[in-house]
Formats: structure tokens, C-alpha cells, sequence
């Protein structure tokens, strides 16, 4: 295990009727003035936005909004939030919704008090050192950006999506209640699924050695994802399944399974530039990615793909070699994925062949030239695993 810090302040409200607290938690932080940020209109139409804003009437906070976030999130609703905020002289910033709308208040948050264009922290010319609280109301299970670190944000000109990662991203404070994730389409829960599966990923295939603990936790977290995902699908207002779901999704993604582990990332980073180019939901890409991706770094660490098979999967440890177990695993997952009826090719999201050249050049590469640490891949990499994909 490496040696790691590990903080996380974020203060969890969870249960049913949670949002109906927003005002009261609040006032606990002080709070004068927040800017409500959500999408095209699902928070309005349930009526969710309309029971936070009369819980914060309630407690004295004052509010002001903006909506019209899109899914893959532009930077031009960032620019028009960062003025808002700073002409309303607002005191923190409310993402109401999914990851899109949460990630957009992160970098309305962290642009109010940069100096320069926020998309500087998010193209790696600049570190944030400042921000404006954050607060959050979840109406997706996926991203779970209600307590991580991150932020990704799609940039309109380049049409280049990137992320950025500080401290200063994690929400103060986020009110999380499962049931009002029950009346979202089955496809938006499945890609949820996949999204949260990939956090782990991303964590789990890691270099690191002894790290059995945290391997345990994130095979126990995989596991509960796979059982609670058909449900929640089959079962639409099943508190249970959706209530794994959601807090599933949060520790995926708030590094409660990281600390001391290597993260690798390049999925992510290649999923990134199909979803800019083509406004494909991400975790649909994922799913799509992810089991060519595994089969691609197979040969690196065979024991490790092994131990997910038998560990994750159900693969039968008595069935085989190694390889061949491991194999059988990516398989199941391929299998799990079709299940919740994910796509299965990047064609489904109308990407060609002459595309993958422009998306292989897209993809977030480091300063060395490649993508992601558990086998760092070239761009021959990127472009063959975009083929096996398409």
C-alpha cells in the first residue's frame, strides 16, 4: 500500500424526504445566498427544485438560479453562471440533478474566485486555490460527484472535454434521498451503473501491491452494484435497490476505495473524447469501452483480471487456467451490460471508422504521450482499442 492523505468533508444528509431539509442544513453552514444550478427542466416538472427553494424560503436563505445544464456540460453555461454568481454576490453554489448539473456548479465555484478563465484549471494551465462552497442535491445515481473531487466540463470551441481535479471540488454538503431516483428511464439508471462500476475500475486495476483491503472493498461495492442494478431496474420504486445504488455511486467516487492505491484513468480519458464528439452519455460509453479495454491490458496483469472474474463476476475458480477465468470474466461482464440493454459498440453512437483517427488524437494524453498508469497506453493503444470497439 502506498502512502496516501485522505480527507473528505463532505456532510451526507441521506434518506427519504432529504431535500426537504436543504434550508435547515443550510443555515448550519452559514449560508446566506446560494446559486441553484440544474438542468433542462426534470428537477422542475417533479417538482424537487420547487420543495428546495420553499425549504430554503423557510429557513431565510436566499436564492437565485440557472438552468439549461446539458448532459456532457458546456463551458458557455459556466461562463454565464460564473457572472451570476459574482453580480448576485452569492455565498455558495447548489447543483440540483445529476453530474452534469453538479459538475457545472463545481466550476461556476471555482471560476467566481479565479482570476483568469476557469477552463485554464480545466486544460491543466492552472491549480484552483480558491472556491465557493459547494452544496448538492442528487437526482441521479452515477457520477458521484456529490462528494468527489473532480469536475469535467466539455469546452464548445475545441469540443475537447476535460476534468479537473482539487480539493476545493468536494461539496460541503449533499442531500441524497433514493427515491427520487425512481422515475428516471431505465437507460439513464443503467448508464449510472456502468458509470459508477468504471469509478471502481479505475481504481481496482492498479499496479499497487498489498492492498487487500481496499481490493476487498471494492469487489464488495462491484458486487452490490450487480445485484442492485437489474433491480432497481425491474423494481422502480424499490427504496432498497435504488438506496444501494445511491451510496454505492458516492463511495465509487469520493476515494473511500483509493487511498494507497495507483489509479489508472485511461478509460475515462478515452470515453471523454467520444462524449464531446458525439453527446454520448457516458457511462454508456463506458460500458461499451470498458471490456475491450480489459481485454487489451489482459496480458499485463492476468492475475488480476483472474481475481475479478472469481471475485466480481462469479467466474468459477475451479474452470480453468488463469487466462482463461479471466476471460470468462470480461465476457460476464459483457453479458451484465447487455442485460440492462447498454449499447455494445461505439457505432451505436454513429461513430465511424474515419473518426477514431480524430478521437485516438483527442484522447488526454500526458506529457510522456500516453493514457493511464496500470499499463500506460500509446496512441496505437487508444486507436486499437477503439476498433475492437466500433
Amino acid at each position: 500500500m502506498d502512502a496516501f492523505v485522505f480527507h473528505n468533508p463532505t456532510r451526507f444528509v441521506f434518506g427519504p424526504d432529504a431535500e426537504a431539509r436543504t434550508g435547515e442544513e443550510v443555515s448550519k453552514l452559514g449560508i446566506g445566498k446560494v446559486l441553484l444550478v440544474y438542468g433542462q427542466g426534470s428537477v422542475v416538472r417533479s417538482g424537487v427544485l420547487a420543495r428546495v427553494k420553499a425549504s430554503l424560503d423557510a429557513a431565510g436563505v436566499r436564492h437565485c438560479e440557472l438552468g439549461g445544464v446539458l448532459p456532457n456540460p458546456l463551458s458557455g453555461l459556466v461562463y454565464q453562471g460564473i457572472e451570476q454568481a459574482k453580480a448576485e454576490q452569492v455565498e455558495a453554489v447548489m447543483g440540483v440533478g445529476g453530474g452534469s448539473a453538479i459538475d457545472t456548479a463545481k466550476a461556476i465555484a471555482l471560476g467566481v474566485r479565479y482570476p483568469g478563465d476557469f477552463w485554464d484549471l480545466y486544460a491543466g494551465k492552472a491549480q484552483a486555490a480558491d472556491g465557493l462552497p459547494i452544496i448538492t442535491v442528487l437526482t441521479l445515481s452515477a457520477a458521484g460527484s456529490e462528494s468527489s473531487n473532480s469536475s469535467v466540463i466539455t469546452n464548445e470551441q475545441s469540443m475537447l472535454k476535460r476534468g479537473t481535479r482539487t480539493e476545493f471540488n468536494r461539496p460541503r454538503l449533499s442531500l441524497m434521498n433514493p427515491a427520487l431516483t425512481y422515475s428516471l428511464p431505465n437507460n439513464q439508471k443503467a448508464n449510472g451503473v456502468a458509470d459508477m462500476m468504471a469509478h471502481i475500475f479505475e481504481r481496482y486495476f492498479t499496479n499497487t501491491k498489498d492492498v487487500t483491503l481496499s481490493d476487498e472493498l471494492c469487489e464488495g461495492t462491484l458486487r452490490t452494484i450487480i445485484t442492485a442494478g437489474p433491480k432497481a431496474l425491474a423494481e422502480g420504486e424499490s427504496y432498497a435497490a435504488h438506496a444501494d445504488l445511491m451510496w454505492a455511486g458516492t463511495l465509487a467516487h469520493n476515494d473511500t476505495l483509493s487511498p494507497g492505491r495507483q489509479q489508472d484513468w485511461s478509460c475515462h480519458g478515452m470515453s471523454h473524447a467520444v462524449s464531446a464528439r458525439f453527446g454520448a452519455a457516458h457511462g454508456a460509453v463506458l460500458a461499451v469501452l470498458y471490456p475491450h479495454w480489459m481485454q487489451h491490458q489482459l496480458d499485463h496483469d492476468v492475475a488480476r483480471f483472474e481475481r475479478f472474474a472469481v471475485q466480481v463476476m462469479g467466474v468459477d475458480d475451479t474452470s480453468g487456467d488463469a487466462k482463461s477465468k479471466a476471460e470468462a470474466g470480461i465476457r460476464a461482464l459483457r453479458t451484465f451490460f447487455n442485460s440492462l440493454g447498454l449499447p455494445q459498440t461505439l457505432s451505436e453512437f454513429n461513430v465511424q471508422e474515419k473518426d477514431l483517427e480524430k478521437l485516438t488524437d483527442e484522447a488526454p494524453y500526458s506529457a510522456q504521450g500516453t493514457l493511464g498508469f496500470f499499463r500506460p497506453l500509446d496512441r496505437a493503444d487508444v486507436l486499437a482499442i477503439y476498433r475492437a470497439a466500433l
